[in-house]
């Protein structure tokens, strides 16, 4: 059962339901169902957390148009299929997976997702840290409890949310055309022109008596604009952003696409065939890369033939033998090193 909101949140679901309209302080607290001060100060509230409320004596208080600042209520208006969600916005944790970790350990049901504005600790693959910085970017954990999904089949897991992620980014873009759409970087990284715009980290629990994944926790980070003074020195080169610019209800648009065409995917008797959309935006695909160890960090040279139905990957080493991966990285080698 979802819990009752505060006036607060309810003032915020209103006012994002009708972003750029006046209400009137009695208006708002007739259909709240609070007092005239209770208004004020949950209006006072929001302003401090940096929402952009004009407040004008003849017409009363309005969300401005132009905000950009994700939430709950924010998110939810743009999911337009019932998906059984329930969304938590944090404008600070350490990790949105460890955090989701600690609530699925707890018993936390399907479907519970963390949203952070910034991460002090954000998690990568292989142990390595993912760049969070305050207002920047978009941080969201899901947690998962599959029961068709075996846990050597968990790389499925992290190939429909590259899916889902690159429609998401697709949809707050005016103009998507082959030289400027998100590609997929096998197997957890979303490009947008030519930079890593999405990074994702899918950690599970493994029953072991079943030998099943007991949940799942699926860890995406959007880079939605270029923080100020630009990315770090050691992803400077790597590191891009989505938009240029900001653009109003940006982030809330990308985390409720994202989430929906997750669930459908996941959700649906046959996964929806996403393998197919995954494969059409593959970046890797007939590219030289370096294969990466996972345990090791070793690299060996191959080239990449194709992605299998299973989302796995096709290589051919420089000895001429294939392999098929199912788990690790690679990367895409430069022009001079082919």
């Amino acid at each position: 059962m979802k819990k009752k909101m505060n006036t607060k949140e309810a003032l915020l679901a209103l006012f994002e339901k009708h972003k750029g309209r006046f209400f009137s302080g009695e208006e708002i607290a007739e259909k709240l169902e609070v007092s005239r001060t209770a208004v004020w100060k949950a209006v006072e509230s929001l302003r401090a957390e940096g929402y952009s409320i004009d407040a004008q004596k003849s017409k009363g208080y309005c969300l401005s148009p132009d905000t950009d600042i994700v939430s709950s209520q924010g998110v939810e208006k743009y999911i337009k299929k019932k998906m059984r969600l329930s969304i938590d916005v944090y404008d600070e944790v350490v990790s949105t997976n460890t955090l989701l970790k600690e609530l699925a350990a707890d018993g936390a049901k399907e479907g519970k997702v963390i949203i952070a504005n910034s991460q002090t600790g954000g998690k990568g693959r292989l142990g390595r840290s993912f760049y969070s910085p305050l207002d920047t970017g978009l941080y969201i954990s899901v947690l998962l409890r599959p029961s068709d999904i075996p846990a050597q089949e968990a790389l499925k897991i992290t190939t429909m949310a590259a899916v889902a992620a690159c429609e998401a980014i697709e949809s707050v873009l005016e103009d998507t055309d082959e030289t400027d759409r998100p590609l997929i970087k096998w197997v957890n990284d979303v490009f947008l022109r030519e930079r890593k715009a999405v990074g994702i980290l899918t950690e599970a629990s493994i029953s072991m008596e079943s030998g099943n994944l007991e949940y799942a926790v699926l860890g995406i980070g959007f880079n939605v604009y270029a923080p100020k003074g630009g990315f770090p020195k050691d992803i400077k080169d790597i590191a891009g952003s989505i938009l240029d610019e900001r653009i109003p209800d940006a982030k809330n648009k990308i985390a409720a696409v994202f989430l929906q065409r997750f669930f459908e995917i996941y959700r649906a008797d046959d996964h929806e065939n996403y393998e197919r959309i995954y494969k059409e935006k593959s970046l890797v695909i007939g590219k030289d890369v370096d294969v990466i160890s996972t345990g090791s960090g070793e690299k060996r040279a191959a080239k990449v033939l194709d992605i299998t139905s299973d989302c796995n990957l096709l290589v051919e080493y420089k000895d001429g033998t294939t392999g098929v991966l199912s788990s690790g990285e690679v990367s895409i080698r430069p022009k001079s090193r082919r």
